[in-house]
């Protein structure tokens, strides 16, 4: 194939997978693919799924009837490539190759591919934000306001920056340091080739996941549960403080993820692998962290097949597993013991309307706030919660949503 085509075929599959099938890009494996392509590939995807609606909306004045999906997902990730200054005549020439090599279901529609893309203007120029898709968009313009829900819009359009936790003064990469401590990257290549990587000096964590171990303020020798631990930054952060980390996963693969972390940096904790629904610890905690299951509303800047593969059926299910989750941790902690709950969620219901539900059932918690470095106090809800935002430091790259709350059990 020609340069650049195994890449973009490999890209349009998974478009396939995500928009025909529900699959999630974290389902795809690359196996085959030089580590090249299959970056490549990924980019790709994940550029074309924050521009979908824009590109449809460009494709269509040349269209009469809806195409297949693959021969639609081929067009739509030539317009992004294009609309990101990539030359149009490779953009061209991929795309009808592409068509041509998909057998019987797009090879017969290869003129169709290269008279519409020759079609369209030259430069076809920045493509608008996506907007969310109606089931998640009308709760959030209720929330926040329509200006609101439109700059999130603008950042999600974008791809992310990179951020890590640091490590005390160990070796670090060259970024930008943000208000909260969390560094920023721009363009920082292969991950694991990084300063600091191999010595355990930091790790992946964006700077709002960040905050709820922050707002826990761990001290040294406290008996802590990291409770729905993986992918395990949160744990890292509790381990390093020097408190007797408990982290609990019902996931093996993720917890064996979350021990390959610990082992890199060094740092200790007592993994297990079960569901909290079911599991007892032995004694109670000085302190507990719940970063509960959730919609995961607040990820999409970096998970932009998420507004694809959900619909808000799960939500219900899932605010009744964390408010189980609420009522078990505090089973677990001892009087006078504090609980932080988080959710990477933009929707109320998992945060704010979970936080008034728990008190009511709760008459023994009690809301604490605690000064954060590099938090500003616009960030704080009345009742006394973080709400995060992804429009929050825009022109610094953004940030992920969450709901983060302190709580002290009285009694």
């Amino acid at each position: 194939m020609a340069e650049g085509v195994v890449a973009r075929a490999t890209a349009v599959a998974i478009l396939d997978g995500v928009l025909g099938e529900g699959r999630m890009l974290s389902d795809f494996s690359g196996e085959g693919l030089a580590p090249a392509d299959r970056a490549r590939a990924l980019r790709l995807a994940e550029t074309t799924l924050r521009r979908v609606e824009p590109a449809d909306q460009l494709l269509d004045r040349h269209l009469r009837k809806p195409p297949p999906l693959t021969v639609r997902n081929i067009l739509r990730l030539a317009v992004v490539e294009r609309a990101e200054g990539a030359a149009a005549h490779g953009v061209v020439n991929a795309a009808v190759e592409i068509t041509r090599r998909g057998g019987k279901r797009t090879a017969h529609l290869a003129g169709l591919v290269n008279a519409v893309l020759r079609a369209l203007p030259d430069p076809i120029g920045p493509l608008p934000a996506q907007k969310l898709p109606r089931w998640l968009r009308q709760p959030l313009v209720h929330s926040y306001g329509r200006d609101i829900v439109a700059a999130i819009e603008a950042v999600q359009a974008r791809e992310p920056p990179l951020d890590l936790t640091l490590r005390g003064e160990m070796p670090a990469p060259a970024g930008a340091l943000l208000p909260t401590g969390s560094l920023r990257l721009w363009t920082p290549g292969q991950i694991s080739t990084l300063p600091g990587y191999a010595d355990g000096g930091w790790w992946v964590q964006d700077a709002a996941a960040a905050l709820p171990a922050k707002l826990l303020a761990p001290r040294v020798g406290e008996r802590i549960l990291d409770l729905c631990a993986a992918p395990g930054g949160k744990t890292l952060q509790l381990a390093a403080s020097g408190a007797d980390v408990t982290a609990l996963d019902i996931s093996g693969p993720r917890v064996a993820r979350l021990q390959a972390n610990l082992a890199r940096t060094g740092l200790s904790a007592s993994l297990v692998t079960a569901d909290a629904l079911h599991w007892q610890p032995e004694a109670p905690f000085d302190a507990i962290l719940l970063d509960a299951p959730c919609s995961a509303t607040g990820t999409i800047r970096r998970h932009p097949d998420l507004p694809f593969v959900k619909d808000g059926s799960e939500v219900a299910s899932l605010v009744a597993l964390q408010s189980t989750l609420i009522d078990r941790a505090l089973d677990w902690l001892k009087p006078g013991g504090r609980l932080v709950y988080s959710t990477c969620s933009l929707l109320p219901e998992e945060g704010e309307a979970q936080l008034a539900d728990a008190l009511r059932r709760h008459p023994v918690l009690s809301v604490e706030r605690l000064d954060l470095e590099g938090v500003p106090f616009d960030w704080w809800t009345p009742g006394g919660a973080l709400r995060l935002r992804p429009d929050l430091w825009a022109d610094l790259g953004g940030m992920d949503g969450f709901f983060i709350v302190r709580l002290r059990k009285t009694g």
